[in-house]
């Protein structure tokens, strides 16, 4: 009974620091574009949203592959003792791309129901569908973020169930690198190519996911 307290705490815990991670990444800090800037600076290069939306994702890609850039990020929040530092830096940068996206295609991204839905893309297209199989999630993100009323226990919930997937991934990418970390070049890179490949394939659930809604005022 008190080890699965200290686990509910621990997951209670995580998800907050999740939540906290997704107010930097929208907001933003001096140092680092909060989402709707990053939105506007792609959308002022390329009029056509579903270009910005492109761009948004091709340039998350590239900071994903830039450890440093991920680990500078990861230093602006104070994390809970179950995530480690690489993996808040990733959220950030990848909270911050999907953020982005919903912005981009009109969605109001300081509604929590939003905010769930951008949480949920965090855990790629393959997670949610098995959970939302499972009765796990009432939902795709789509149908979180234009649900007639705004559930706060389920943002919580879903705080912390992407929590779970994210150190699930984060220990198979671990494995990964042990596995390589004795070859010259390739060692050192499959972390930056993981990164990259994760973020491109939540940048693509999120563009097909978060439909157009309307326009940006």
């Amino acid at each position: 009974m008190a080890d699965e307290v200290s686990r509910n705490s621990a997951r209670s815990t995580a998800g907050t620091t999740l939540r906290r991670i997704l107010d930097l990444a929208i907001d933003g800090v001096p140092s680092m574009p909060g989402a709707k800037a990053v939105a506007a600076k792609q959308l002022q290069k390329h009029p056509r949203t579903d270009e910005a939306v492109d761009a948004v994702i091709s340039s998350h890609i590239a900071l994903a592959s830039a450890s440093g850039f991920l680990s500078n990020v990861g230093g602006l929040v104070v994390t809970a003792i179950s995530l480690p530092m690489n993996i808040v830096g990733l959220a950030v940068l990848q909270a911050r791309m999907v953020a982005a996206i919903a912005h981009l295609r009109g969605y109001d991204i300081e509604d929590t129901r939003v905010r769930t839905a951008v949480l949920m893309c965090l855990m790629g297209g393959e997670e949610v569908t098995r959970l939302v199989g499972k009765g796990k999630l009432p939902g795709t993100p789509l149908l979180i973020a234009t649900a007639p009323i705004a559930n706060a226990s389920l943002y919580e919930d879903v705080s912390e169930k992407v929590v779970a997937s994210l150190l699930t991934i984060h220990g198979g990418k671990s494995v990964g690198v042990l596995a390589t970390k004795r070859i010259p070049i390739i060692g050192g890179g499959i972390g930056a190519v993981f990164d990259g490949v994760a973020t491109r394939q939540i940048g693509t659930f999120a563009r097909g996911e978060l439909v157009q809604r309307r326009a940006i005022g």
